[in-house]
Formats: C-alpha cells, sequence, structure tokens
C-alpha cells in the first residue's frame, strides 16, 4: 500500500477503493478496544474517538475506547502487548512511541512486537508560550534565561526532553525540564503559568490564531504551516527535530486481512475532510498523511534503530 496524501482528489479515490477492496471482505469478531495513548480531552484524545465514531457509522464496526496513557505511549504498547492479534485490539500512538521512546524505556519491546496499520497525520510541533509573555522569537527566551530568569519547558516524552535539553545546551542555557503525560497537560501548564513554554503538536493551533499563543520555534526539521517564520530546531542549532505521526498499531502478527481492512477504512475516514475525524485533522495538522503496510513499518523500525544516537547526544 502506499502514501496517501491529504488534499488530492486522487488521494481520496485510491482510499475508498482500498476500504471498498479490504473491508468488504473483514468484520472484526467482536468489538474492537480502541487503546488511546493520550490524556482525555485533548487533540490526539479528541482525533481517535471521532475516528472511532466515523468508522463506527461508517463500517458498523464496535469500539470500545480506553485510555493507557504515560511514558509517551510506552505504557499502551506493555499493555498491548500479547493481546489479541485479531483486529479487536488497537491503540493511538505517534510514531516516536514505537521508536526513541520504546528503545530509551528499554522495556524488552521492539516494533516487532506490533502491527502498524496507518498513520492519520503529520505533526505540526511548536515550542509555544503565552503571548502575554512578551516573547516574540525564541532569542527572546534565551535573553531570559541569560538574565537569570528560570526557564520552565514543558515536554511529554522522554525524547522531547532530550531535545529541549540539547536546544538548551545549543543556545548556552539550562531548562528546567517539566516532563507531563501529553500536549494537553504541556498547554494547560503553559496556560495555567505552571510552565514558561513547552511543546505542543497542533493543539495550540486555536490559541495561536486568537492570538494568545504563539509558536517561538518549530520543532520539526520544516517550517510550521502556521507560522511558517518561526525557526526551526536546524536554525537554532539542534541537529535533531521532532518529526512524526500519529499512528495506529495493533498486537504482532495481525492477519493480513483485519490489518488491511483497518489500515484502509482508518486512511478513508482521515483523508475525508467532511467528517469530524477528518475536519479536525485539516484544522489541527493542515490535513492528513497516511502511511501504511511495508513503508509504515520501514518508518517504525528506522526510528527505533536511529534512537541511540540522540540518547548518546544527551548523555
Amino acid at each position: 500500500m502506499k502514501r496517501i496524501l491529504k488534499s488530492a482528489v486522487a488521494a481520496l479515490g485510491l482510499a475508498a477503493m482500498a476500504t471498498g477492496a479490504f473491508a468488504a471482505d473483514w468484520t472484526p469478531p467482536g468489538p474492537i478496544k480502541l487503546m488511546i495513548g493520550f490524556a482525555a480531552g485533548g487533540g490526539a484524545d479528541t482525533q481517535a474517538r471521532l475516528i472511532a465514531e466515523a468508522l463506527e457509522a461508517k463500517m458498523g464496526w464496535k469500539f470500545i475506547p480506553e485510555q493507557v496513557t504515560g511514558k509517551g505511549g510506552v505504557n499502551l504498547l506493555a499493555a498491548m502487548k500479547g493481546q489479541p492479534n485479531d483486529g479487536t485490539v488497537i491503540g493511538l500512538v505517534v510514531t516516536e512511541s514505537v521508536g526513541y521512546n520504546l528503545a530509551a524505556a528499554n522495556a524488552g519491546m521492539t516494533p516487532a512486537d506490533f502491527t502498524g496499520l496507518s498513520t492519520t497525520a503529520g505533526f505540526q510541533m511548536g515550542i509555544v508560550s503565552l503571548s502575554s509573555k512578551g516573547w516574540k522569537t525564541f532569542a527572546d527566551v534565551v535573553a531570559a534565561a541569560k538574565g537569570g530568569q528560570e526557564i520552565r519547558f514543558g515536554t511529554m516524552s522522554p525524547m522531547l526532553a532530550d531535545v529541549a535539553y540539547l536546544l538548551g545546551k545549543a543556545q548556552g542555557v539550562e531548562f528546567n525540564i517539566i516532563s507531563v503525560k501529553g500536549g494537553k497537560d504541556v498547554m494547560n501548564g503553559v496556560n495555567a503559568g505552571d510552565m514558561d513554554l513547552g511543546f505542543m503538536a497542533g493543539i495550540q493551533g486555536k490559541g495561536v490564531a486568537a492570538g494568545d499563543l504563539v509558536n517561538l520555534a518549530s520543532a520539526l526539521s520544516v517550517p510550521l504551516k502556521q507560522t511558517p517564520d518561526a525557526p526551526t530546531l536546524g536554525d537554532l542549532g539542534v541537529p535533531y527535530n521532532a518529526d512524526g505521526y500519529f499512528v495506529f498499531v495493533g498486537p504482532a502478527g495481525m492477519p493480513d486481512d483485519a490489518r488491511n481492512a483497518l489500515a484502509a477504512a482508518i486512511a478513508d475516514v482521515v483523508s475525508d475532510e467532511s467528517t469530524k475525524a477528518g475536519g479536525l485533522i485539516k484544522k489541527a495538522f493542515g490535513g492528513s498523511a497516511t502511511i501504511t503496510g511495508a513503508e509504515l513499518d520501514a518508518l517504525l523500525v528506522s526510528g527505533y534503530n536511529g534512537a541511540g544516537e540522540l540518547m548518546k547526544a544527551a548523555q
């Protein structure tokens, strides 16, 4: 199967054809447990629930959502390992969960313990603060830190904590790195004044548009769509980034008919901007980006195998 980019009409047609070809040949043997690796009420949690809602309406499948948060998705993966692989257990995490976070946790698991189904969208990961702090650029943050202000930096995964450390090192300052469970917790911390800035992966979009929040930098290898003038991590001297995707996975050994049906149905829903799920993904992340099959397998393995370099740099 192939990558299906967000806006092309042809992509929507391919996804619809794939859904018809695969999903019609498979029916889940029971309700599908949907494990969600993000805090309730956040953008990623909402995304997962809207996708399930759309699939229930379109396919007639029954979903039972369940929050399994913590350790950047590793807690969900640990809970999933060994569960039935017949398509009745799936989960939404991020590619980083199956890559860096799994490697860093030294939890006795690898990507081979899971079946990749489909990505849904790429991150719009920014480094974000309240506009009321008066910082217009990341250089303002650095100046505040060098002037003696403690900078509390919110992160929601081990990898992002390492990236925050390396960013401070590159800029000649030291941040007080605060780790929480998800992007919503980072945003809540920033809004409450418990953090001065933090990583947010798209949930900040509405606040940035309203002028309440500011993207001080892109944590990606490319500029943010909403704030293209904000510097990237590379611009700030960090040779690493937070590129990645939201991704659905299942236990290892899922039969091809179940895997293909689930992947095609998910890709179809998120690529359709007329659905609530597709509309949310368009608004928060600029549109869907679906990767499935062998290409997704290779992406997850690459992230896992490349984790050691970043961990070593952050020591």
